[in-house]
C-alpha cells in the first residue's frame, strides 16, 4: 500500500528573531494561494505541520479546502542551528553539513536533527499508511529527512530549494519508492 508525503517547505517569511511566531511575508501569502491551487488536485487525507507560524500558514489553505485540521507535529520544526544568532549563516550551515556530528552551541547536529525528523516521519508512515499527507515543514529538516532515505538529497540539493517548494515522496511501507518535485517557486 503506497503512502504519499507531500513535503511543503514554507513560503517566504518576514524575518524576526522569534522563530515560532515568524509570519509569512506578503509574497509568501501570495505563494500559499498557488500551493493551495496545486494541491487541490491531490486527494489529501491529512495535513500535518511544524508548529512554526510560517509553516502552518503555508499549508492552512489546503487544510481549509479539504476540510481538515492542521495537526501540529513539533518534530517537523526547523533544525536548531545555534541557540543564538550566528554571525555567518552560510559558514555555520555548511559546517554542520560537512561534519554531521558537529553542532554549534545550543544547536542540533545533522545527526540529531535528522533522527528527530525521521522518527516523526516513520510514525506518520505507520499511522497513516495508504494515505496522502501534507507535511508543512522547513528546508533543512526536510532535506535531512529525505537524505536518510536517499543520500543524493544532500547539502547541494538543499541549496537549490526554493521557498516555497513541494516534493512528493511515495513510500511502500517505510521504503522510499519515488520522489517528485510538484512545484518550485520562481
Amino acid at each position: 500500500m503506497l503512502t504519499n508525503l507531500y513535503f511543503v517547505r514554507h513560503a517566504h517569511s518576514t524575518y524576526t528573531p522569534e522563530e515560532l511566531r515568524r509570519p509569512l511575508s506578503e509574497k509568501g501569502q501570495i505563494d500559499t494561494e498557488i500551493i493551495t491551487q496545486i494541491l487541490k488536485e491531490e486527494n489529501i487525507d491529512y495535513v500535518i505541520s511544524s508548529p512554526y507560524k510560517r509553516a502552518v500558514q503555508t499549508v492552512e489553505g489546503v487544510a481549509d479546502f479539504f476540510g481538515k485540521e492542521v495537526i501540529i507535529e513539533n518534530s517537523f520544526k526547523e533544525r536548531i542551528l545555534s541557540e543564538s544568532p550566528v554571525e555567518n549563516f552560510d559558514l555555520a550551515v555548511t559546517k554542520v553539513w560537512e561534519e554531521p556530528a558537529f553542532s554549534w552551541e545550543g544547536g542540533e547536529s545533522n545527526i540529531i536533527a535528522q533522527k528527530r525528523g525521521v522518527e516523526a516521519t516513520l510514525k506518520v508512515l505507520e499511522r497513516y499508511e495508504g494515505k496522502n499527507i501534507i507535511v508543512g515543514s522547513h528546508g533543512n529538516i526536510m532535506v535531512l529527512i529525505m537524505n536518510f532515505f536517499d543520500k543524493k538529497y544532500d547539502f547541494s540539493f538543499w541549496k537549490e530549494l526554493s521557498m516555497p517548494d513541494i516534493y512528493k515522496l511515495t513510500f511502500n511501507g517505510t521504503t522510499l519508492k519515488e520522489v517528485n518535485r510538484i512545484w518550485k517557486c520562481n
